[in-house]
């Protein structure tokens, strides 16, 4: 079991807030933290690191990382770090990187093998694609064996198709080492796809915990879809609008009436949902 109970205040766009967070988290589970940017995702991954100093408690199967009396160092945390820079030593190779943080030499020819960068592991990081850099990381993070494993946004930067190939990796990863995982994302998909638990912040304070399933997928009244995305355009054609609507790395086009573009204004965020109709599912 870890438990969770700090807090810290915070300087965020709006101002002064103070981050409590206090929950607990089961051994092995896969914990998203979502929620807008400032409301103190990354923070909170930097406290249970220890590269932040908080007031409260962190305990990780009995050992105490933090109390009032005292802070463990980063280094006797028994924690791995992937954060949304790669973070390698440009003067090492694929393996050197991975053998620096632990001389296991089976562990490190195990995780290379999982995440098929074998063939790679003489190369220097200034040779490999950012998607492979990434993976780079996140077996080394893995290489101290850690109990808890930190994800801060890793895949953000990557394309959509090297964004799914990473995720169904580290699931792989995951299930494989058994490591209590807790990332920040801000992608649904991503979130439904890896996470056991999706924990939502706003404004420094918790405010949905549960299973991906029951937080991502609102449903309000007879609506069988509802999607957020940002207004790009609205058009008049004849007498009916078009508005133009990016959703994800999507551009919908949806037809309005008058009375619904009256008070819609372009570079706005909006909600796009649909009532009763069969929708169709095609592999792409």
């Amino acid at each position: 079991m870890i438990t969770i109970d700090v807090t810290k205040e915070l300087h965020g766009a709006n101002g002064v807030m103070q981050l409590h967070f206090d929950t607990n988290i089961q051994e092995g589970e896969f914990v998203a933290l979502s929620g807008k940017s400032g409301s103190g995702k990354t923070t909170l991954l930097r406290i249970i690191a220890g590269l932040e100093e908080a007031n409260g408690v962190i305990t990780v199967a009995d050992n105490k990382w933090l109390s009032t009396s005292k802070s463990l160092s980063v280094q006797k945390r028994e924690i791995g770090f992937v954060f949304q820079e790669y973070a390698l030593f440009e003067n090492m190779t694929i393996e050197q990187n991975l053998l620096f943080v632990s001389k296991d030499q089976a562990l490190a020819d195990k995780l290379l093998e999982m995440t098929e960068l074998t063939a790679m592991k003489k190369r220097y990081p200034n040779a490999l694609s950012g998607g492979q850099k990434q993976r780079v990381s996140i077996c080394r993070a893995l290489m101290k064996r850690p109990k808890i494993l930190l994800l801060d946004e890793p895949l953000s930067a990557l394309d959509p198709t090297m964004r799914t190939k990473l995720q169904n990796e580290i699931l792989n990863l995951h299930r494989e080492f058994q490591t209590t995982t807790i990332m920040v994302s801000h992608d649904p998909s991503e979130i439904y796809r890896l996470a056991s638990r999706v924990i939502v912040l706003e404004d420094g304070n918790i405010i949905n915990d549960g299973k991906p399933s029951e937080v991502l997928l609102k449903t309000e009244g007879s609506q069988k879809f509802s999607f957020q995305g940002e207004l790009l355009d609205l058009k008049k054609v004849d007498v009916i609008f078009i508005a133009v609507v990016a959703i994800g790395q999507q551009l919908v086009e949806v037809v309005l009436s008058s009375q619904e573009a009256k008070n819609l204004q372009v570079g706005t965020n909006v909600n796009l949902s649909t009532k009763a109709f069969t929708p169709i599912v095609t592999q792409v």
